[in-house]
């Protein structure tokens, strides 16, 4: 059986980049759906695919968390796995449709889970902002704060994988891009500015064409404002998304017995065993063909990106 990908909100159903992946499966919202419901709707899932990854942002209302943990205990499943995301809701929709691109492929799903924290690092989410009064996902200074009062301010603003924030046109530098190829997608809200295309494609290096979503409905909250142009850079090709997953050595879960990459299980969330101490050589021999495994799929920039691997 394969994996199923199932999301909390329509926000993160994202059109595929090319035929063939698996639809997304819908989770209602807690307020329009009862629990015997959305144990039905469980049940179905793991029934028809046998494994099912749900992927729920941290920024999620509280009570959906809640009535996920719920379904997976009355359920006592051990084949679901919650997978957070503190991704803003473009990064997070963009993260949903790699996982898809991924889950038709023949990885576990002990692998698919835990491959979301893995692909979160090679996601560069940001936006374009008219204020940064409100925004408290990240880490805005004092001097900012108070340069957002100037009239027709305008902030770039990188919520990941490295949060950044610049003012645009004030020579406060610039924001650090992907040193490896990815695709731009946009969703503008009530702010005017090309700035994402005249000036971050060129930055950035971006080749292809930009591609537009609709503004998720949540990002107004999310960044704090309605004014306001949301991106994402991402890895857009199936090949290299299999290769940056593939390269990463797989282990056991001690607790549940599910295969993992990185070290914690995406299905019980256990951390992964501190192993006994190998040969120092041996160790330093399986260091370096790690290394070389990322280098290999993503170029020499993923050297940089390497060090933030979970």
């Amino acid at each position: 059986m394969s994996t199923a990908i199932a999301v909390t909100s329509a926000d993160l159903v994202l059109p595929p980049t090319d035929p063939g992946p698996p639809q997304a499966a819908l989770l209602p919202p807690p307020e329009s759906r009862s629990l015997d419901a959305s144990l039905a709707d469980m049940q179905q899932l793991l029934a028809r695919y046998g494994h099912v990854v749900v992927v729920c942002p941290t920024a999620a209302p509280t009570a959906v968390e809640h009535r996920l943990h719920a379904v997976r205990a009355l359920l006592e499943s051990d084949r679901i796995a919650l997978v957070r995301t503190d991704l803003p809701p473009l990064g997070a929709a963009v993260l949903v449709r790699q996982l898809r691109q991924l889950a038709g492929c023949d990885f576990s799903p002990g692998v698919l889970a835990s491959a979301a924290r893995l692909l979160a690092h090679y996601i560069y989410a940001g936006a374009v902002l008219g204020s940064v009064s409100r925004l408290d996902r990240v880490p805005v200074s004092l001097g900012s704060h108070l340069k957002g009062w100037l009239p027709g301010a305008h902030f770039a603003v990188l919520a990941g994988p490295t949060p950044q924030i610049v003012r645009l046109g004030g020579g406060e530098g610039h924001l650090s891009g992907p040193e490896f190829a990815t695709e731009l997608l946009l969703a503008r809200g009530q702010l005017q500015t090309d700035w994402p295309t005249s000036t971050l494609v060129p930055r950035w290096r971006i080749p292809g064409p930009v591609h537009e979503a609709p503004l998720p409905a949540s990002s107004p909250g999310w960044w704090g404002t309605g004014k306001l142009v949301e991106f994402a850079a991402y890895l857009p090709d199936l090949p290299v998304l299999y290769q940056l997953v593939a390269s990463v050595r797989r282990e056991t879960c001690h607790w549940c017995g599910m295969e993992l990459i990185g070290d914690r299980c995406g299905f019980c969330v256990a951390p992964l065993a501190p192993p006994s101490p190998p040969d120092p050589g041996v160790r330093a021999l399986g260091a370096g063909a790690q290394a070389g495994a990322h280098a290999r799929v993503l170029g020499p920039g993923a050297r940089s990106a390497r060090a933030a691997l979970p």
